[in-house]
């Protein structure tokens, strides 16, 4: 008898990859979302220059970012950048703080939607920004009246979507969660804040926006520091640039705390697999 051979199957190879390793998906596309930017700086510089555009009614960038360079270089600019970050800071933590507890007591119980949510329904058809001269008589004309601005601009973004967050939780998965033996904390913490959590970040970045344009208006009511302060002053005296750049140091805060939020969503929401643009 001859002894059979047993045999063995060929080795298999991973596919070769690109020395820079798998691809990810959009990698390659921040050139892209920052084309439409840059084109429309650079038709505003070439128009400006060509005077199309008055130095006096508004100038070119390239005018505002010296500027810029001249008040960051005497401290001018980090002073009242300092200022501004700290009210908006601290009026996004006191109002967001409270959205989301009403917002929770408003969506877990009955008796909480009952009693919180008719009057916060209400009192969200009165433009915050019109309530300035009675917070004026409530809390004086100082730093009270710019922390609550903000507080009530990142209040209502916030409430309504943790209020949304946790109705759209569907009850069948709280319901099942309870027949696999979860207690109640268990049950809020593994089906109803994870569930709630993308409304919360969409909540967080509209409060974010809101609270910046609160605190534009706020600044500019009796301040002696911060962006919209220093845009006033500018203002008396037609500085035109330093009013464009307050401008853009606004818009730029309110970019980075949205990029800042969404990177910190992403990473949270590792889980959640969302329809992706094509």
């Amino acid at each position: 008898m001859t002894r059979a051979t047993a045999v063995r199957p060929a080795p298999v190879t991973a596919p070769a990859t690109a020395p820079g390793g798998p691809a990810r998906p959009g990698r390659g596309l921040a050139w892209r979302r920052s084309t439409t930017p840059l084109l429309l700086v650079l038709g505003w510089e070439l128009a400006a220059r060509s005077g199309v555009l008055a130095a006096e009614k508004l100038p070119a960038p390239s005018a505002v970012l010296a500027t810029g360079w001249r008040l960051t270089r005497d401290g001018t600019l980090l002073t009242h950048l300092l200022d501004s970050l700290t009210r908006a800071g601290v009026g996004l933590l006191i109002g967001g703080g409270l959205a989301v507890l009403l917002g929770a007591l408003a969506g877990l119980l009955r008796i909480g939607d009952d009693l919180v949510d008719p009057p916060v329904q209400m009192a969200r058809m009165l433009p915050h920004l019109g309530l300035v001269p009675l917070l004026i008589i409530w809390v004086g004309i100082g730093e009270s009246l710019k922390i609550s601005l903000v507080a009530l601009g990142a209040f209502f973004p916030l409430y309504f979507n943790t209020y949304a967050g946790i109705r759209d939780i569907d009850e069948r998965l709280v319901e099942a969660a309870r027949t696999c033996g979860l207690g109640a904390l268990a049950r809020l913490r593994h089906v109803v804040l994870l569930g709630a959590l993308p409304a919360l970040f969409l909540g967080l970045r509209l409060a974010i926006g809101a609270a910046w344009l609160s605190l534009v208006v706020g600044e500019q009511v009796n301040a002696q520091t911060g962006i919209g302060f220093l845009m006033m002053e500018a203002r008396e005296f037609s500085q035109t640039d330093v009013v464009v750049l307050g401008l853009l140091v606004y818009a730029l805060l309110g970019l980075l705390s949205d990029v800042a939020i969404r990177i910190v969503e992403r990473r949270t929401l590792t889980w959640r697999r969302g329809l992706r643009a094509s």
